[in-house]
C-alpha cells in the first residue's frame, strides 16, 4: 500500500450540507476500494489564485489515505464525473513527505489539546468567581 494525499476544490455555491455530502461521497469511494483514510482536513472557503469557471473562491478539502495504486484511478474518475469539483490533485507521498505529514498532524493535535485545556481553565476560573 502506498500513502497518498488529495486536495480538491469544490464550487463555492454549495451549502455546508452539500459540501459535506460531496466529501463523504469521495470518502465512500475510498472505503469501497479498501483504502484507509488517515487524515481529513476541511480548509473551508478560500480565495483562488486565479478564476476557475468564473469563480474566485472554493471549498478546499485535504484527504490523506493509504491505498493500492488502482484506487487512485477510481477516485480520479469520481472527481471528473462530479460537477461540484472545480480542481483536484492526487499524489503519492514518499517517505519524507509522509513523515512530515505525520509530524504536522501531531503538532496540530497538540495545539488543539492545548486550546481545549485553555478553555477548561477559563471555565473553571469563571465558576470560581
Amino acid at each position: 500500500m502506498n500513502h497518498y494525499e488529495t486536495v480538491f476544490i469544490l464550487t463555492p455555491v454549495l451549502s455546508d450540507a452539500q459540501m459535506k455530502e460531496a466529501v463523504e461521497k469521495f470518502k465512500a469511494v475510498l472505503a469501497e476500494n479498501n483504502a484507509t483514510v488517515v487524515n481529513e482536513e476541511n480548509w473551508g472557503l478560500r480565495k483562488l489564485a486565479y478564476p476557475i469557471q468564473h469563480k474566485s473562491t472554493g471549498f478546499y478539502t485535504l484527504i490523506e489515505f493509504d491505498a493500492e495504486p488502482n484506487v487512485v484511478k477510481k477516485l480520479e474518475i469520481a472527481f471528473r464525473r462530479d460537477e461540484k469539483v472545480i480542481r483536484f490533485l492526487i499524489f503519492r507521498m514518499d517517505k519524507h513527505a509522509a513523515e512530515y505529514a505525520a509530524k504536522r498532524r501531531s503538532l496540530k493535535g497538540a495545539k488543539q489539546a492545548e486550546g481545549n485545556k485553555e478553555v477548561e481553565v477559563k471555565e473553571v476560573e469563571t465558576k470560581e468567581d
